[in-house]
């Protein structure tokens, strides 16, 4: 079969499956300038930074061009470049500048893009235009003045993450992107993963700061500030910095960490190789009782938050085990002031994570005692550069230091949790120990790897344990819905929230797309297979805890400190709301209610509202009824779901509407079953 070729700027590039002229560009060494473009996201072809002039066509997006054999591609003439410099003019226009205090400054796509091509001057004035600013959430913050409409986050919202909280509203200049009736990330179905703002060019969406917090109890000398380093932040560091692995960029931490003013800096794999004990023991004993199965992983405070929301038939089959952030957090508000000699009032407990949701989870009002939390601050990754650039600190120029004792030790299972199926292999590691401790198996490659769902089957005993590791909601979605089914059966199933695991979470230092995550991956493993120890029934330090305070894996005392309980959500909170204008105040209504969250949304309630508002007023009796758009029923599972008058009905499909209009609305208004004349 004969090769294909495309000239690209006058060399010829064979054809190899490219889906689109970008991809052929940049395989010819050409970094095309894009915004809306991702190659793991659906082609949307709206910023036309990444155009090109092919032959015979004229100019064409590239992003959304497929190859064909013998094109010729321009991509640098003077017409491209007045385009693309045009749409960064435009862009810029449109955009609140207020750069040097942005998050963002120093790694913004669109930052970066002017000063590449040159635009020094925007010769279009800047329109009148609303700063909205929502900081309502304990994780992110939402800037639209920054917001440049690439839709990137829309589409990673709903096509990754298969939630869909963010949608474009309006037309022309109106439009923007926005929540359901514009409410906060906080009163929706938000989970807090951010990978939304992984995604975004610009400052538009970014990680809620929590630096001055710690700033702030560093500089009080009352103070002895605890922190914990998460395992998936050493991988994302040595990326970062270019360090050749991740226990050597720890040690850096470390150094770096003393510097700034920290007391005591512990490992939070230590918290994991204890968390894997307990889940292990649980997971045991759910396996020869039989009960409760699959066990899910709750390490994941995005996972979880969208399990209580669309999902809490499930919450019985989740792990009582607290995250490994929280474990910690506990052992150490509850411990080390005495092991410190400092008053427990004196100590704060900061964690530095990969993950926006830890923010959200250190502040649930179940890991608190009498009101104060076991976490006080959650640091990002991307927080700490932050922090050490203000501080000054050279990061490659440090010698590495050690960890603090106890919670500074680990085992090769801890460090593993930072990565997808890290947590499924932990536990088995523990699970397949042998009673004489000595028949053991320590790495279970089935589970590892980057795809969205994977499954094994491993021997625990006597017993074929199946196992599912999932990462990516969507794709957690799509799992559950076979476990709800009985189309698929499993015995335990590992669930992260972020695309590669923890190493991906959306406080990881940028750019933070697959490849990155897939290097972080390796340094992860690499770090596992040095360790001396891999097993974490094997860590000392987790023995001594269980002897001097937790007694024995899942005792009532473990229980009490390392265990809790998760609860129905409400998905998006708030008033009720109006979508028709009343003609007729003083008469007797039915009251019409149609939920419009994401659970009912995705099968189709929203235009079940507007097929019952457009049938009603054919019908001729619209101003009998009060119809609202309402935002849960807690009936997600009966979606969509319509309540008349405080009765609530489900499955109210837009191809039911006349009927339910006839067999439930009518007879109310006195019509019995009679057919109206229209």
């Amino acid at each position: 079969m004969s090769k294909e070729f495309i000239t690209v700027d006058g060399v010829h590039v064979e054809l190899n499956g490219e889906k689109n002229l970008l991809e052929v560009v940049r395989k010819a060494g050409i970094d095309l300038p894009t915004f809306c473009y991702h190659s793991e996201l659906s082609v949307f072809g709206a910023c036309r930074m990444c155009v090109c002039e092919v032959e015979g066509r004229g100019l064409q997006a590239t992003c959304s061009t497929p190859p064909s054999n013998g094109m010729v591609i321009k991509t640098n003439t003077d017409k491209t470049m007045r385009i693309r410099r045009m749409a960064l003019e435009l862009l810029l226009s449109n955009h609140c500048g207020d750069c040097p205090s942005c998050s963002k400054n120093g790694n913004c796509r669109l930052q970066t893009l002017a000063q590449r091509l040159g635009v020094t001057k925007v010769r279009f004035p800047k329109p009148q235009f609303s700063h909205e600013i929502d900081d309502q959430s304990a994780s992110l913050v939402r800037d639209s003045g920054k917001c440049i409409l690439c839709g990137d986050c829309v589409r990673m919202c709903k096509e990754v993450q298969g939630i869909g909280v963010l949608d474009f509203v309006g037309r022309g200049w109106d439009a923007k992107i926005s929540t359901a009736f514009g409410k906060s990330l906080a009163d929706v179905e938000c989970v807090l993963c951010g990978q939304c703002a992984t995604c975004c060019p610009t400052g538009a969406i970014t990680v809620k700061s929590e630096i001055d917090k710690a700033w702030k109890a560093i500089y009080d000398t009352k103070k002895t500030v605890v922190v914990q380093v998460a395992p998936a932040v050493r991988a994302a560091l040595a990326d970062h910095y270019g360090v050749q692995s991740g226990e050597l960029a720890m040690g850096k931490l470390v150094a770096a960490l003393r510097r700034l003013g920290f007391d005591r800096i512990y490992d939070t794999s230590f918290a994991a190789d204890l968390t894997t004990v307990e889940e292990g023991t649980e997971f045991l004993g759910r396996l020869a009782s039989g009960e409760r199965l699959p066990q899910f992983t709750s390490c994941c405070p995005a996972w979880v938050k969208y399990a209580e929301q669309f999902h809490p038939s499930l919450l019985n089959n989740l792990s009582s085990c607290k995250s490994p952030q929280q474990m910690f957090s506990s052992l150490a508000k509850k411990h080390l002031p005495e092991t410190l000699g400092v008053e427990a009032e004196n100590m704060v407990v900061i964690s530095i994570m990969p993950c926006t949701a830890k923010k959200f989870e250190a502040a649930r009002p179940e890991f608190a005692e009498n009101g104060v939390p076991d976490t006080d601050i959650v640091l990002t990754s991307q927080e700490v550069i932050r922090m050490m650039d203000e501080g000054g600190i050279q990061f490659n120029e440090l010698a590495p230091e050690s960890l603090d004792m106890p919670f500074g030790i680990k085992t090769g299972a801890g460090v593993i949790f930072g990565a997808t199926g890290g947590v499924a292999e932990a536990v088995l590691r523990l699970a397949t120990l042998g009673a004489d401790r000595t028949s053991r198996k320590i790495e279970f490659h089935e589970v590892r790897g980057m795809e969205g769902i994977r499954e094994a089957e491993v021997m625990v005993g006597d017993k074929n344990v199946r196992l599912a590791v999932v990462n990516g909601l969507a794709n957690a979605k799509e799992l559950v819905a076979k476990v709800e089914s009985g189309e698929s059966s499993y015995d335990i199933i590992e669930v992260m929230s972020c695309r590669g695991g923890c190493i991906g979470g959306a406080g990881q230092p940028l750019p933070n797309d697959m490849a990155a995550r897939e290097r972080r991956r390796k340094l992860i493993y690499e770090c596992d297979s040095l360790q001396n120890l891999r097993n974490a029934a094997d860590n000392p330090y987790v023995q001594e805890a269980y002897t001097k305070w937790l007694q024995s894996p899942n005792s009532h005392v473990a229980h009490e400190l390392l265990h809790t309980a998760y609860r129905h959500r409400r998905r998006l909170s708030g008033q009720v709301i109006d979508v028709q204008e009343s003609t007729n105040v003083d008469a007797q209504k039915v009251c019409i209610k149609v939920c419009v969250g994401t659970g009912c949304y995705t099968k189709g309630a929203y235009n079940t509202l507007h097929k019952l508002m457009a049938r009603a007023e054919k019908k001729g009796y619209t101003d009998r009824l009060e119809i609202k758009a309402s935002f849960c029923f807690e009936n997600c599972g009966g979606g969509p779901s319509v309540e008349v008058d405080g009765n609530l009905h489900s499955d109210v499909t837009p191809d039911s509407v006349d009927k339910f209009l006839k067999e439930v609305v009518e007879p109310k208004l006195g019509l019995g079953k009679q057919l109206v004349n229209h």
